[in-house]
């Protein structure tokens, strides 16, 4: 349950550090427009990120000598 309370809060955060980085009024449709092309990007760009991330942990060598 912690797990979706994180999740969901994260969300939450973005979408709001998003509107408020572009100074979006959500009640204008070029602006409900404009952050759902943004927040789809970001998210986007997260997980390209965290792939990267993850595929140079894998390449790591953990084992000691």
């Amino acid at each position: 349950m912690k797990i979706f309370i994180f999740i969901f809060m994260f969300f939450i955060l973005s979408a709001l550090l998003i509107i408020s980085n572009n100074n979006l009024a959500l009640h204008e449709k070029e602006n409900l427009n404009q952050f759902s092309e943004i927040y789809t990007d970001w998210l986007n760009q997260v997980y390209i990120n965290t792939q990267t991330i993850t595929g140079n942990i894998v390449k790591m060598d953990w084992l000691p000598k």
